[in-house]
C-alpha cells in the first residue's frame, strides 16, 4: 500500500462514522447515507493528492458530502416517501421520554431537504453561518432564511398543536 493510500485509509477510519451520522441526519435514510458517504469518499479520495497538504481534510470531507447530498437531490435521486404520519400531522412528544430523540429524527426527515442540510451543518455540525453558506455554495442571508424556516417547520412538527393536550 502507498503512503497516499495508507494517509487516505486512516482518515477513512477516523472520519467515516462521524461523515455517516451526518449523511443519516441529512437523508434520514441509513442506506443512502452509507451511499453518500460512499460517494463522498470516492470524489475524496480521487482529489487526495490535492487536498491531502492543506490541513483542513475535515471541512473538505463535510463539504464533500453535502454537495454530494445536494447534488443527488437535484437529480431526484432522493425522492422517496416521507418518514412519520401524513403531511401536516404533528409528531406525538411524551416531554422527556425516552423516544424524544427518535421523534425528532422522525420530524427533521419531513423538513424539506435543503432546510434539513442547513439545520445539521448548523445545529449538529455547528458550523457558523459563513461555513454552512460555503459548505452548500449558497449566501449567508439563504443560510439564516432556511433555518429559521427549517426551525419553524420542526417546531410545528415535534410542538403539540393548540387544543391537544401534553402528557
Amino acid at each position: 500500500m502507498s503512503d497516499r493510500d495508507t494517509a487516505f485509509a486512516e482518515f477513512f477510519a477516523a472520519r467515516s462514522e462521524a461523515m455517516r451520522g451526518t449523511a443519516y441526519l441529512l437523508c434520514g435514510d441509513w442506506h443512502r447515507a452509507e451511499d453518500l458517504v460512499q460517494a463522498a469518499f470516492t470524489k475524496l479520495y480521487l482529489a487526495w493528492p490535492r487536498i491531502d497538504r492543506h490541513g483542513a481534510l475535515d471541512a473538505y470531507a463535510r463539504r464533500t458530502l453535502v454537495r454530494t447530498f445536494v447534488s443527488e437531490l437535484r437529480r431526484g435521486w432522493f425522492r422517496r416517501e416521507r418518514v412519520g404520519g401524513p403531511a401536516g400531522e404533528p409528531a406525538e412528544v411524551a416531554r422527556g421520554s425516552a423516544e424524544d430523540r427518535l421523534v425528532l429524527l422522525a420530524a427533521l426527515a419531513r423538513v424539506p431537504p435543503r432546510q434539513r442540510a442547513v439545520l445539521v451543518l448548523r445545529y449538529w455540525e455547528d458550523l457558523s453561518v459563513g461555513d454552512t453558506a460555503r459548505a452548500l455554495g449558497c449566501s449567508e442571508g439563504t443560510v439564516k432564511s432556511q433555518a429559521a424556516r427549517g426551525l419553524r417547520t420542526l417546531r410545528g412538527l415535534i410542538t403539540p398543536q393548540q387544543g391537544e393536550k401534553v402528557p
